[in-house]
């Protein structure tokens, strides 16, 4: 299998959008923008389309996202990046240009609400961290290596933009994720639990995991 890994573009919203969807969900059938968006599938698609793509840069912008390709088609991506400069500050700028540009008129109160039960539990960023999220592999090419392939790349990536750490959050009890973030060098941090979360999502919280990136001149590398 010819797996080629290239940078996201603008012309990938679509599938990056499909990409946040389905990490969110990972062993849990609702997900955090599931929650926090509520309406159908169909909708929620749209919305994450959108987000990808906005003039505001942030975490889910598609400038963070690398690509995996089996025969030009893309079949997994994750994203990575700088938590001071497109932080949750820059996400939620995007997130109202995208409202908007949807014709989204105010604050939904209910979804506010929602947000409050499932934000309560994201983990927060390590200080001096390069951060990987929204991690996912179409169905059929799971468990084919493809994600080692992406973690190897955006490791690198973080690398190359100066940071020393990467670090990547979960919910508790993902179990095999757990363990191919571990062979990646990775190691759990702590946890955040919440009953609220749990009554949300189904799981009892999520989890930081941290590793080291040393600098390729280190031993490590020799």
């Amino acid at each position: 299998m010819n797996i080629q890994i290239r940078s996201a573009r603008p012309e990938d919203a679509q599938f990056i959008g499909w990409v946040i969807l389905t990490s969110g969900r990972a062993h849990v059938q609702r997900g955090i923008w599931e929650v926090i968006l509520g309406g159908m599938e169909e909708e929620n698609l749209l919305f994450l389309k959108r987000l990808t793509i906005t003039r505001t840069p942030h975490l889910f912008h598609y400038t963070c996202f690398l690509i995996a390709e089996v025969d030009s088609h893309p079949v997994a991506a994750l994203g990575g990046y700088d938590p001071k400069v497109l932080g949750y500050p820059a996400l939620r700028q995007a997130v109202v240009e995208a409202s908007q540009e949807m014709g989204f008129l105010g604050p939904d109160q209910a979804a506010m609400q929602r947000s409050e039960r499932v934000l309560c539990c994201i983990p927060d960023e390590v200080e001096g961290a390069w951060v990987i999220d929204s991690v996912a592999t179409v169905p059929e090419f799971r468990r084919k290596g493809i994600v080692s392939k992406l973690l190897e790349e955006i490791l690198e990536k973080g690398r190359e933009h100066g940071f020393r750490r990467a670090q990547i959050n979960m919910y508790i009890g993902n179990i095999p994720a757990q363990r191919a973030y571990q062979k990646q060098g990775f190691r759990v941090l702590d946890e955040k639990r919440h009953p609220d979360f749990e009554a949300e999502i189904g799981s009892p919280g999520m989890v930081r995991l941290l590793r080291d990136l040393p600098p390729p001149n280190h031993p490590l590398y020799s």
